[in-house]
């Protein structure tokens, strides 16, 4: 637990003092060799530099794109960190983009994707596929539904042809999931006020839940979750999710999905609920403040403040945070009492997969662009 805050601390404070400097420019040709944290998948070097803006700890990143012929890593984004908030090493390499965070840029968490991306596919993540006359329609069938973040179509000449002119609708997480959760006396947690919610301008609900009650129906996922209510956002922001349970004692929240009779247990310590498609539910569990609770992860920066309320206002502040974790000024490490720690997750639409396909056209909805 020391080591974790400790090394949250280091690294914060040298994201503060290090990183202030807005740098939008690409380095072509440029390696930032080695300081890897993490691998994920990017259709091009400008959504790459989305996700190391979004990631927490990621100050810099390299790109590995569609051409790239040295090895099979293509469509690979590196996100990177250091010590120092710079490069340790800088190798001339052809092929490759490297660039920098734009967090000091004071991005909007929520950014435009508005390119289209002919013959590359998004395999993966699909929950509904309908016919279109194009791409472009298909799109709009994207922006259109809430839960579509990234779509592929089949053109004409896509085969084999009966498939041609299919639009497949795709899902990734809009709201922020929590790494880890776990009790730990003197610490604080909570979400920002403006914690995403799935339903947000539609007409206000109560929301049902069943108290002390399991849902014995198949898990479709298992995710951490604050509270029943925090639990009920996640099932109404995933596409087939029916139902939820939600298991105080563990923090998991059990997504299910069914498609027959909903059977009921009675069952201490678990609270059970169906999710909210048309209305907004009550969202009070965003404002509470979770004693003896611990947020662990995902820290992108940290300050002093003078209680467990200030903390949330700080959060409430910073448009990139999402949670937060406090330390009480009796906590047993005290080298960081009274530390705010401000947390985020990234949730901009991201594929699982990118693969290079004939006849076929990927992009993203267009909702952030309005």
């Amino acid at each position: 637990m020391k080591t974790h805050f400790i090394l949250g601390v280091l690294l914060s404070i040298c994201s503060l003092s290090l990183s202030q400097e807005c740098r939008e420019q690409l380095l072509e040709d440029v390696d930032f060799s080695g300081s890897d944290i993490q691998t994920v998948i990017s259709p091009d070097v400008d959504h790459c530099q989305q996700l190391c803006t979004q990631h927490p700890a990621c100050l810099f990143f390299t790109y590995l794109p569609a051409e790239w012929t040295q090895d099979n890593r293509n469509f690979f984004c590196l996100l990177k960190s250091s010590s120092s908030g710079e490069p340790e090493v800088k190798t001339p390499v052809q092929g490759v983009t490297s660039g920098f965070s734009l967090k000091p840029c004071r991005p909007d968490p929520r950014p435009c994707l508005p390119r289209m991306y002919p013959g590359l596919d998004f395999p993966g993540a699909d929950y509904r596929a309908l016919f279109t006359e194009d791409a472009e329609e298909c799109r709009r069938a994207c922006t259109q539904d809430p839960a579509c973040q990234f779509f592929t179509f089949l053109n004409k000449g896509f085969t084999p042809e009966n498939f041609s002119y299919k639009c497949h609708l795709k899902f990734s997480w809009v709201v922020p999931t929590l790494p880890i959760v776990e009790r730990k006396a003197g610490l604080v947690s909570g979400f920002s006020k403006n914690a995403e919610t799935t339903q947000g301008g539609k007409p206000v609900c109560q929301g049902k839940l069943f108290l002390n009650t399991n849902i014995t129906e198949e898990n479709v996922l298992v995710l951490l979750a604050a509270s029943p209510g925090h639990c009920q956002n996640l099932c109404s922001a995933h596409t087939v999710c029916t139902s939820f349970t939600f298991v105080s004692d563990s923090f998991n929240c059990q997504l299910k999905v069914n498609s027959g009779p909903m059977i009921l247990q009675v069952k201490a310590g678990v609270t059970s609920g169906l999710p909210a498609r048309f209305c907004q539910p009550d969202n009070s569990w965003v404002n509470v403040a979770l004693e003896g609770v611990h947020f662990r992860g995902n820290d992108f920066r940290n300050e002093l403040t003078d209680d467990a309320a200030s903390c949330q206002r700080t959060c409430n502040e910073d448009a990139n945070c999402q949670f937060y974790t406090y330390v009480k000024p009796d906590f047993s490490d005290s080298s960081i009492r009274r530390r705010c720690f401000l947390k985020r997750a990234i949730t901009m639409p991201a594929p699982p997969r990118v693969t290079k396909v004939d006849n076929v056209v990927s992009g993203f909805q267009l909702r952030n662009c309005l």
